[in-house]
């Protein structure tokens, strides 16, 4: 039986990767070279604090606050278009408590399967992306945000995850070297955190060695389709046939849906990342500030900072704005790491595929019995790149998810 997985980033590799285990000959094709996708440039977090989507409440109240702050860690960019008006609108009715509280233990439990996935690939020969458990620590500089935090990890403590409130001083010694200046925060010792570039280089080179064809410069112009079923995906390169087809495209997952026939609602979120080689002074713990939503993680020797969420149509600008106000933040926070404006050809910027209610689309695309959908993952594609994956191989072959699946359904919005 053939596959061909459409998307060479974290989720279409690990997606190859569990498919080749259960038996399938596999093909994936990119549009790029694969060297320098969304699964590149992320902070390397694994997740399973992570349980609150990104359409929470308040969330619009706030966006629309920082809309009219260059230097904010959320913007939507105003334009006329049909997508965007639907998209907006089912974030809105997403963004409520209830929706909320039924997305908590799905996500809990798909973050958990790939924590558990990601130590399993750890100890495969070949691979060594430098896996470390420390977990996360979540800092906070008010009071209004110390009491949401808390009680989140209150939340977390009932949900079977490793959570503990900390005051500044608790902080401190997990950190040493850094001079901090916060209320608190909360450590999720239930995280931890790799080096991307070196597990999306190793995964690449693992699956080229078990016989998967990889091929970039491969921009999908059309699909054929009949009878419920895709029939083949043509490139500018040729044709491509298969008994099973995994679009895993990020951002452009809901254009290449759309020549199937199917409509997801996706957009891209622009974020930028910049990595500094042996600073005098790093963190021990990956850390997110809470308020400024920047997040910081060391790696390998080297420290990574990044944030910002733009919903706007995809495009390689750099604002240095909003790159200066995550430099700016993280002075805020943390006294003396003495991070500087870095030059704009040093900052990475890749496009998150975000969804209106945050939970990503993990399943056969409605009307198909052959094509199955694996996107939307937002800032948490390396975090569930494995469990994702796994899903993926399990629904090809008709067995039972390993977590539920159903508010993951790719049909939940028509």
């Amino acid at each position: 039986m053939k596959a061909v997985v459409i998307g060479g980033g974290i989720i279409g590799l690990c997606s190859a990767w569990y498919l080749l285990q259960d038996g399938w000959e596999v093909t994936v094709l990119d549009k790029g070279d694969l060297s320098n996708n969304c699964s590149y440039g992320n902070m390397g977090m694994i997740v399973p604090s992570h349980f609150v989507p990104l359409a929470a409440p308040g969330m619009v109240q706030q966006g629309i606050r920082w809309m009219f702050n260059s230097r904010s860690p959320f913007y939507v960019k105003p334009r006329l278009s049909r997508e965007l008006f639907s998209w907006g609108w089912q974030f809105m009715k997403s963004a409520t408590a209830a929706k909320v509280e039924q997305a908590a233990a799905p996500l809990r439990d798909i973050n958990l399967l790939s924590r558990h996935l990601y130590e399993q690939l750890a100890t495969t020969p070949g691979f060594n992306f430098g896996m470390e458990q420390k977990g996360i620590i979540m800092y906070y500089k008010t009071a209004a945000v110390r009491d949401e935090e808390a009680h989140l990890a209150e939340k977390a403590v009932k949900m079977g995850l490793d959570a503990a409130v900390l005051d500044k001083a608790a902080l401190q010694q997990l950190e040493p070297a850094v001079q901090l200046n916060v209320l608190g925060g909360v450590h999720y010792r239930c995280d931890a955190h790799l080096y991307p570039n070196g597990l999306m280089q190793q995964l690449l080179r693992a699956l080229q060695e078990r016989g998967v064809k990889i091929t970039g410069g491969q921009q999908v112009e059309k699909i054929i389709s009949s009878n419920g079923k895709v029939k083949a995906v043509i490139t500018a390169a040729g044709s491509h046939t298969a008994d099973l087809f995994v679009v895993a495209a990020g951002s452009w997952s809901a254009a290449i849906a759309r020549m199937a026939g199917i409509n997801i609602p996706l957009q891209p979120g622009k974020g930028y990342s910049v990595t500094l080689n042996q600073p005098a002074v790093s963190l021990q713990v990956p850390a997110i500030l809470c308020e400024a939503r920047v997040a910081l993680t060391p790696m390998r020797g080297k420290l990574r900072f990044g944030g910002t969420m733009e919903i706007a149509p995809a495009n390689n600008t750099v604002n240095m704005k909003r790159v200066e106000g995550i430099v700016q933040s993280i002075g805020q926070y943390f006294e003396n790491l003495n991070i500087t404006m870095p030059d704009k050809n040093e900052v990475w910027h890749g496009f998150r595929p975000c969804t209106p209610d945050g939970l990503p689309f993990i399943g056969y695309a409605k009307g198909t019995d052959n094509l199955l959908l694996a996107g939307g993952h937002a800032m948490m594609g390396l975090s569930l790149g494995p469990a994702t994956g796994k899903l993926i191989a399990e629904l090809a072959g008709h067995q039972a998810p390993s977590v539920g699946i159903s508010h993951f359904s790719p049909g939940r919005f028509n």
